[in-house]
């Protein structure tokens, strides 16, 4: 006889880590964080969905290393960093909540406009910068490794709960296992272990740095969404790989390309306009995107569980725990989850519209009356990650008004 499936809203354990649910506000940038130092916004922004009742908030996204930002105000791991953070993790936990750390390096993704080259497996082109990215030579690599450990160490020491190490959406650890992305002809390239080495080592070093003091967990792509990118025949095995070495709490399943096909990860919408307005990006750029976007941003359409088919595959090849995500609004997709055999679940954009969201699924547990999200999935959300992620629909949670940086280091002139 089976074991029933968990009940996503009781408690339970990650790592070493207990938390209230099984659910996991995903990293999806804030814009919050003007000077690269928190806010209060960015505090708010987590206060919201910690006292709406997840399990565990996840801020996003932490650069390891000052090259390795999306945008120039994006957080990097240094000292000075550390006094707003700690106010973050200390807000959540009044709530109850945990709270992780989204750690990595954008790699190609990153912009490379405000004084650091940015870094791609290979030398690509960079749009955002029109430049060059740079192909890290193994120094740059031992120091980013390195990066990735000190930067768990600080996380420990601003009071995180748990680490989610970035392997998606081609950031740089991602761009290694891309065979389309990695053409280098050394060690970090050509054959899956091979390309696998860089994020291994990441998490080698990430697991001796936490210890056994808070979880780590990995993103990681099933599917880059483009032809020669990381696909199944090579996820499935790296993940193996993952599970043999031992580092992980937990694995978070995703998919999609910030560079190639990053509606692939959202589903939906695709609101071009928006992005090229909003965006920042040289104008040349902006003019390309308003004139061929609707070819780069592919929309797929919106379904439920959206990614569990692929999922599944996972799920039948690891023992590890698995987080879910992609697609999941109500409590009926919360518990096909976990009937499937994933161990939480993770969401975005629903709690982006409705941060209480899961406190108003939860009251409705002993009635069975259905809870139904208001997010439309018309992603205009996407357009606001730089001047601050917001909802369109949601006159109530608007993150996008910069509020004082309380961060006396900052105002030292540190």
């Amino acid at each position: 006889m089976t074991d029933p499936a968990p009940d996503v809203l009781a408690p339970a354990t990650l790592g070493p880590v207990q938390l209230r649910n099984r659910v996991i506000k995903s990293a999806t940038f804030e814009g919050a964080s003007p000077e690269a130092l928190v806010s209060d916004r960015l505090i708010d922004y987590h206060l919201a969905v910690a006292e709406g009742g997840v399990g565990m908030t996840t801020v996003a996204y932490l650069a390891v290393s000052p090259e390795g930002r999306t945008h120039a105000e994006q957080i990097w791991w240094r000292p000075e960093a550390l006094y707003g953070l700690r106010r973050l993790t200390e807000a959540v936990h009044a709530t109850g909540a945990k709270v992780s750390a989204q750690i990595g390096h954008a790699g190609p993704v990153a912009n490379g406009q405000y004084g650091h080259p940015s870094l791609a497996p290979s030398r690509s082109f960079n749009p955002l910068a029109m430049r060059f990215h740079r192909a890290p030579t193994e120094t740059d690599i031992d120091r980013i490794v390195a990066d990735h450990g000190e930067a768990t160490r600080m996380a420990i020491e601003a009071g995180f709960d748990a680490v989610e190490v970035h392997l998606g959406h081609n950031y740089l650890a991602s761009a290694f296992l891309s065979p389309k992305l990695n053409r280098r002809k050394d060690a970090f390239g050509g054959s899956l272990v091979n390309r696998a080495e860089f994020p291994r080592r990441i998490l080698a070093a990430v697991r001796r740095a936490a210890g056994d003091q808070i979880a780590v967990t990995a993103k990681l792509n099933m599917k880059d969404g483009y032809r020669g990118g990381f696909d199944i025949p090579d996820s499935i095995p790296f993940a193996r790989m993952l599970e043999a070495d031992g580092h992980l709490d937990a694995l978070e399943l995703t998919g999609g390309s910030s560079l190639m096909n990053p509606m692939y990860l959202f589903r939906g919408g695709a609101p071009v306009k928006e992005m090229a307005t909003n965006m920042p990006m040289p104008a040349l750029l902006r003019l390309g995107i308003r004139a061929v976007g609707k070819g780069f941003f592919k929309e797929y359409p919106w379904e439920p569980l959206y990614f569990l088919e692929y999922a599944k595959k996972f799920r039948t090849a690891l023992s590890m725990p698995i987080i879910l995500l992609g697609g999941i609004t109500d409590r009926a997709a919360m518990d096909t989850a976990m009937a499937e055999g994933f161990d939480f679940v993770a969401m975005g954009r629903a709690l982006l519209r409705e941060p209480d969201l899961i406190n108003r699924i939860a009251a409705t547990v002993d009635s069975g009356a259905p809870v139904v999200s208001k997010c439309i999935h018309c992603n205009l959300c996407m357009s606001t990650i730089y001047p601050g992620t917001h909802c369109h629909l949601d006159d109530e949670h608007v993150y996008g008004t910069p509020l004082p940086i309380h961060d006396p280091l900052l105002k030292a002139g540190a």
